[in-house]
C-alpha cells in the first residue's frame, strides 16, 4: 500500500514538472517576451499583436508537439523493450523510420522522377508527410505480414533490422546520384524538427498519438504478462499472435506518425523508459505507462529549449540536441545503479 502511495505521488510530481516545463518552453525563444506576457496571450488577447502571434501560432503548437513527439516516442520504446525483453530496442526498431526515410527520400531526392500534377501534390506543405507516412506504412505491412507467418518474435525484430538496411541502402544510393540542393533538404528534414506544424497537422498527430496510446492503454495487462517471457504469458490464456500485432499497430501509429510530421528523432524512445524506471523503479505497466508519456514529454521539451537557444535566432538539430542532453545522462544513471531495471 505503501509504496502505490509513493509511486502515485511520484506521478503527480511528474505531470507538475511537465507543467512547470511546459510554460517554460513557450517562455523562451529568439524575442523575448516576458512571462507576463506570455500568460496573457494564452488566457486572453494580448495588446501586442506580434507577441499573441508568436505565441498562439508557433510558440504553442511547437511545445504541443515535442509533448507529443517524446511521449509518442517513450511509449512506443516501452513497448518494443517489453516486447522483444531486450533493453536496447527502440521505436524505430521495426524499420518505421528507414521506412519513413526512403519515402522522404524518394520525394527529395528523386525529384526527376515527378512531373506534372503528380510534382505538385508531392512539394505541397503534405508532401512530406503524405512520402513518410507510405514509407512507414509499407514497412509496417511487411512486418506484419511477417509476424503472422513467424512464431519467434527475435526473428521479427531481425526482419525489421533487415528492412531498416535495405530501405538505409536506396537511400545512400538516391543521396549518391543527387544534386547538392536536394541532398541538402534530405539532410535538413533528418536532423527533425518540432517547430514546423500547423494546428491543422497537429491535429492529425493528436488522433494518431491517441490511438497509438489507446491501444498501449489496452493492452496493459498483456505488457505484464510479457515481462515473465512468452510461454508464461501463453499459460495465462494469452493470444500472443494478437497481442504481438496491437503492439506493432500501436508503434507504428505513434512512431510513424511522429517521423511523418516531426522527422527521425532519436534516442528519446530508448532512453525514457530505463530514466524513468531509474525514478520510478517499478514494472507494472499500469504505473510504468503514465510515468513513461510524462517522462517523455519533459525531456523532449528540455531538449526543445536547449535547441532552440534562447534569445539567439539560430536553431540547432533537435535529433543532436536528444543524444548530446539525453545520452550523459543516461550513462551516468545507469553507471550509478549498474543495472538495468527491466
Amino acid at each position: 500500500m505503501q509504496s502505490t502511495r509513493t509511486y502515485k505521488i511520484s506521478l503527480v510530481l511528474l505531470l507538475l514538472v511537465t507543467v512547470a516545463v511546459w510554460f517554460l518552453n513557450i517562455s523562451l525563444g529568439s524575442v523575448n517576451i516576458p512571462f507576463r506576457e506570455v500568460l496573457t496571450s494564452i488566457f486572453s488577447e494580448n495588446s501586442n499583436s506580434s507577441w499573441q502571434y508568436i505565441i498562439m501560432e508557433y510558440r504553442i503548437p511547437k511545445a504541443l508537439t515535442a509533448v507529443l513527439a517524446g511521449s509518442g516516442l517513450a511509449v512506443s520504446g516501452m513497448l518494443m523493450q517489453t516486447m522483444f525483453r531486450n533493453p536496447l530496442a527502440g521505436p524505430y526498431v521495426l524499420g518505421l523510420s528507414s521506412g519513413a526515410s526512403l519515402g522522404v527520400a524518394l520525394v527529395l531526392m528523386g525529384a526527376s522522377l515527378f512531373g506534372g500534377l503528380a510534382g505538385s501534390i508531392i512539394f505541397s506543405s503534405w508532401g512530406i508527410v503524405i512520402a513518410s507516412s507510405l514509407g512507414s506504412l509499407l514497412v509496417l505491412l511487411a512486418v506484419m505480414l511477417a509476424s503472422v507467418k513467424l512464431k519467434d518474435t527475435m526473428a521479427i525484430l531481425i526482419i525489421g533490422l533487415m528492412f531498416a538496411s535495405l530501405s538505409s541502402a536506396v537511400v545512400s544510393v538516391l543521396a549518391y546520384f543527387s544534386p547538392a540542393a536536394q541532398l541538402q533538404q534530405y539532410v535538413f528534414w533528418s536532423y527533425g524538427s518540432v517547430g514546423d506544424l500547423s494546428w491543422n497537422e497537429l491535429g492529425v498527430l493528436i488522433i494518431f498519438w491517441l490511438l497509438g496510446t489507446g491501444i498501449a492503454l489496452y493492452s496493459i495487462k498483456n505488457l505484464n504478462s510479457l515481462l515473465l517471457g512468452e510461454q508464461y504469458a501463453r499459460s495465462l490464456g494469452m493470444n500472443i499472435g494478437k497481442n504481438r500485432a496491437l503492439l506493432i499497430i500501436s508503434t507504428s501509429f505513434l512512431a510513424g506518425s511522429i517521423t511523418a510530421f516531426a522527422g527521425p528523432i532519436a534516442f528519446i524512445g530508448l532512453a525514457v523508459p530505463h530514466l524513468i524506471r531509474q525514478v520510478v523503479p517499478v514494472n507494472d505497466h499500469k504505473i510504468l505507462l503514465p510515468a513513461v508519456i510524462l517522462g517523455g514529454a519533459i525531456l523532449m521539451l528540455i531538449c526543445d529549449m536547449v535547441a532552440q537557444l534562447p534569445g539567439s535566432e539560430h536553431t540547432l538539430p533537435i535529433n543532436a540536441v536528444t543524444s548530446l542532453v539525453g545520452a550523459p545522462v543516461v550513462i551516468w544513471l545507469l553507471v550509478r545503479k549498474r543495472k538495468f531495471l527491466f
